[in-house]
């Protein structure tokens, strides 16, 4: 009934960063302290969490302060400063990785867009089904109401 189709996807990880997964990154060499940043198949990642740096990164160029960060991610104020550390010390590598995972995303996001062309327009030409029109007046009546008090 149904055939296998395979899909070849936009390459997202760079032979580079294959070369360099499990790599252990330590801001800071002292051999005593703790671990804060690696390098996993995700890319650079708070050590302990799937928290990528590129995740932080989004937040920092959003002008979000470092304590919603935190919370928003669940992090402690240790690792969202070893985050931040990291980030400052090794700025230049930091921002060339984060434009290719951004160009990758979007590389991504433009694919399954296409993909997907076809599937979107057939819905949207689907006409509603009369077992909704009922919650359809409802709602429509609802945002009458709501568009009466904001005025």
């Amino acid at each position: 009934m149904f055939e296998k189709q395979w899909v070849k996807m936009p390459n997202i990880i760079t032979n580079r960063k294959k070369q360099m997964d499990a790599t252990v990154l330590n801001p800071n060499p002292n051999p005593n302290e703790k671990v804060t940043i690696v390098r996993t198949e995700r890319g650079l990642t708070i050590a302990g969490t799937r928290i990528t740096l590129y995740d932080v990164i989004d937040h920092l160029k959003a002008h979000y302060p470092p304590k919603f960060i935190r919370d928003v991610f669940n992090l402690t104020d240790e690792q969202l400063g070893a985050a931040i550390s990291y980030i400052e010390a090794h700025q230049t590598d930091v921002e060339a990785e984060y434009q290719e995972v951004l160009k990758s995303a979007e590389e991504t996001r433009q694919y399954w867009e296409e993909r997907n062309r076809e599937r979107f327009a057939r819905i949207a030409a689907t006409p509603p089904r009369s077992e909704y029109e009922a919650a359809r007046v409802k709602l429509q009546q609802r945002k009458v109401q709501r568009e009466a008090t904001k005025q």
